[in-house]
């Protein structure tokens, strides 16, 4: 009777000296979620109840072919309301060209080898495959229910293209990916799209027919050879309700525009987060997103430099980083610019210092309908051990809240947050 089945195998981190992964461990393990899998899905034939969600992870290998066989038999013969598979490399992080390569060749084997349990598939994620040029359109055309799918490090080459057409598509997540482009020239159920790390020197992504867009999120360090995007441009033909940038605490790569150019990108726009927001950048120039944003309800920054988001050491200076925040001069908006929809302001990483509290006030001043400003203190990081929180002080909290009242006439709540 169970109607979600989710087998995992891995993946293994070495931790406290124990050893790396092996091929034979890789081998136990794909054995292991393959009499797993045999075994809870034998026991069920004959059975009526619907399997609703069914998710395996599993590393690629020759044996992967056993478990795919094992889910389309599953597939045909009982109801299976969504299937999921998650599949690992041996090498997850650094792979060579001649690793990319070889999964790709050995994926596509298995991909020719089980058409049937692809093709009955809702969610794919997928690592570190670099494809022939007629693969991906082989893989749309068969996954044919394909809802999800994730793509970390795969490509058909060096800043090469990817375009996407497919009916069911909701969810796209592209990452640590080495494309020039992703061309999504028919799309008509794309709901989200993620981007995350482009090596583009242009538009990471062009939207093509995707009506039904809602959120978009991009996630980037700013090097030298990347422009500064146009939000205007690159979000054309849009009407977005989620927008999410994260700069990885370097520099600013969205260039700010006006009203003109915006609101007809941003006219359904109710959330924003802009995160990770170096601690050198001033503020102001993120009210741009008032301005072209009428309908925004809730804006959220986070300001740091976090460790674990930065590029640093050696591999620093193998980068050439965006020097200046170039874009961020900008006309500010007419002195009775007002905002009529934002609600609350979240502000992660405040301090008590002058361009945080002119910040809330600027914004305070354009929002006549502002509920809340929450503030939030650095919210640190178990991983990295950075700055770890601690509680707001009562005389810390009365004197934030007295820089950013002062001479205003405001019913807003100034909430200082854990």
């Amino acid at each position: 009777m169970l109607s979600k089945i989710i087998i995992k195998a891995g993946p293994f981190e070495a931790k406290h000296g124990s050893p790396k992964l092996t091929s034979h461990g890789i081998v136990r393990a794909n054995t292991t979620v393959l009499e797993a899998t045999r075994s809870l899905l034998g026991s069920r034939t004959g059975i009526l109840y619907t399997i609703h969600v069914m998710s395996l992870q599993f590393y690629l290998e020759d044996d992967s072919v056993f478990i795919g066989q094992t889910v389309a038999n599953t597939m045909a013969t009982q109801k299976v309301a969504s299937v999921e598979f998650i599949i690992l490399t041996q090498v997850r992080t650094n792979c060579y060209v001649e690793d990319l390569l070889s999964y790709g060749k050995r994926f596509m084997l298995f991909f020719d080898s089980c058409p049937n349990a692809f093709g009955g598939l809702a969610r794919l994620l997928l690592e570190n495959l670099r494809l022939g040029e007629s693969d991906f359109p082989k893989i749309f055309g068969i996954c044919k229910q394909l809802e999800f799918l994730r793509l970390y490090q795969c490509d058909t080459g060096d800043l090469s293209l990817l375009e996407v057409e497919h009916s069911q598509l909701r969810e796209l997540v592209i990452s640590g990916s080495t494309l020039e482009r992703v061309d999504l020239k028919w799309v008509p159920k794309l709901t989200i799209l993620k981007c995350n790390c482009f090596l583009s020197r242009d538009d990471p992504f062009h939207l093509g027919y995707v009506p039904q867009l809602q959120t978009v999120s991009i996630i980037n360090i700013g090097l030298s050879w990347h422009k500064m995007l146009k939000l205007s441009e690159l979000l054309g033909k849009t009407s977005i309700s989620n927008l999410h940038l994260n700069f990885r605490c370097e520099k600013i790569w969205v260039k700010p525009e006006g009203r003109k150019q915006l609101l007809p990108v941003f006219h359904k726009l109710s959330l924003v987060n802009l995160f990770n927001i170096s601690e050198e950048c001033d503020l102001t120039w993120t009210m741009f997103i008032l301005q072209g944003a009428p309908t925004l309800k809730k804006l959220r920054i986070m300001v740091r430099d976090h460790l674990c988001e930065m590029t640093k050491g050696e591999q620093r200076y193998m980068h050439e980083f965006i020097e200046e925040d170039k874009g961020l001069e900008w006309e500010p908006p007419a002195p009775n610019f007002k905002h009529h929809n934002l609600a609350e302001l979240s502000i992660y990483g405040f301090r008590a210092e002058d361009k945080f509290v002119r910040y809330a006030r600027n914004v305070m001043e354009a929002a006549v309908n502002l509920q809340a400003i929450n503030l939030y203190k650095n919210p640190g990081c178990e991983k990295c051990k950075s700055r770890l929180p601690s509680g707001w002080m009562w005389t810390e909290m009365v004197l934030i809240r007295d820089n950013i009242n002062k001479g205003m006439s405001s019913d807003v709540g100034i909430r200082f947050r854990s």
